[in-house]
């Protein structure tokens, strides 16, 4: 490693009990040891998803992740792309692009394991007990959903569309829990939408809550069967409905349960983008609970195989990238100083449902 990659080397801080402070900071590029490989960071994505890793980072460990070199501060993880600049584990070859979980940062010191064509797991000890999707890196060679020509949108949505992949899953597999309509809050997010177009069709109506700024917008994305505001929920139909709950907003969960009473059958905290810790654990027969994408995850591979369930998801994913295409304005940034300050927009709620932001540290 020269002396000029590891000048350049740094992490992007945010204080966990305010994430509206973060600070770039220097960081050593650590030395390359015998079965270890280092990544540059070349290009992430940030979304509102990346605020929800923050605003959950610790019921759900993702501080864990990549450890923070001050104490009260965080390194936010982020879905994006990187290249091998050095490696010392066989089959790892420099110059080799991974997709996979870095942090906000422009280094990341890995120890594969399970090392083959289609990429490695990550097995530094401090990762042994996190939640095993987050430790796989993606060789682009091997990816079945990789292309090349998408990269930003890889970087924006895919992240995203697992969840919204395996929340589909999980309520089709599931019988809709006896819902006969399915209410989903933050109706504009990526994660939502992407939920919505797999919906779209299989047998339950799908309604989409969101605010007055962003109505047009969900509007025109056409996945949804109906799209109300939130100062609308009084119109929802007083039927067998399942909630999944993108805002984490206590209070809208309140007025939605007021007004449906008994007909809500289910409730499912999927996301926070209002930044208030939803609360966690299992989910219940009714009422909320947390849906964890990474728990239907091994449910399939139980049933399908891990190479069924990448075949399935490569199938849908390639599906939806020229329709998520169309819902999107990606707006590119360079440099250490761009993630901070669009870290600061995003995590304010500044953005709006059509940008995204792609970052090339």
């Amino acid at each position: 490693m020269d002396n000029t990659t590891a000048a350049t080397a740094w992490n992007l801080l945010v204080r966990r009990d305010d994430l509206s402070t973060a600070e770039l900071a220097d960081a050593p590029v650590l030395p390359v040891r015998d079965g270890e490989a280092l990544l540059r960071v070349d290009r992430v994505g940030l979304t509102a998803n990346n605020v929800t890793y923050a605003a959950l980072g610790d019921s759900f460990r993702y501080w864990e992740f990549f450890p923070a070199p001050r104490v009260g501060w965080g390194i936010v993880p982020l879905w994006g792309f990187a290249d091998v600049v050095a490696s010392r584990v066989e089959g790892i070859e420099t110059g080799s692009r991974y997709y996979g979980y870095f942090p906000s940062a422009s280094h990341l010191l890995v120890r594969p394991d399970r090392v083959d064509e289609r990429g490695f797991r990550e097995a530094s000890p401090h990762r042994l007990t996190l939640p095993r999707p987050y430790n796989a890196y993606a060789l682009t060679t091997g990816d079945l959903a990789y292309e090349a020509g998408r990269e930003d949108l890889h970087v924006l949505y895919r992240p995203l569309f697992w969840t919204s992949f395996m929340l589909a899953d999980w309520l089709v597999d599931n019988a809709w829990l006896g819902a006969k309509s399915i209410v989903l809050s933050s109706a504009s997010s990526k994660t939502a939408y992407g939920a919505a177009h797999l919906l779209q069709g299989q047998g339950c109506e799908v309604v989409g809550l969101t605010s007055p700024r962003n109505l047009a917008f969900t509007e025109g994305l056409g996945c949804y069967d109906r799209v109300l505001t939130y100062e609308d929920v009084s119109r929802l139909p007083r039927t067998q409905t399942l909630y999944a709950d993108f805002a984490g907003d206590e209070q809208l969960s309140a007025r939605l349960g007021a007004h449906l009473g008994d007909c809500l059958v289910h409730q499912v905290v999927v996301g926070i983008t209002n930044q208030e810790p939803a609360p966690a654990g299992t989910l219940a027969e009714t009422g909320p609970g947390m849906f964890f994408a990474p728990d239907q995850m091994r449910k399939r591979i139980g049933d399908w195989g891990r190479e069924g369930l990448d075949r399935r998801f490569a199938e849908a994913w390639k599906e939806f990238l020229p329709v998520a295409e169309g819902w999107v304005d990606i707006v590119h940034s360079n440099g250490p100083q761009s993630l901070e300050r669009v870290w600061h927009e995003v995590q304010s709620g500044r953005t709006s449902p059509r940008t995204g932001h792609i970052i090339i540290p």
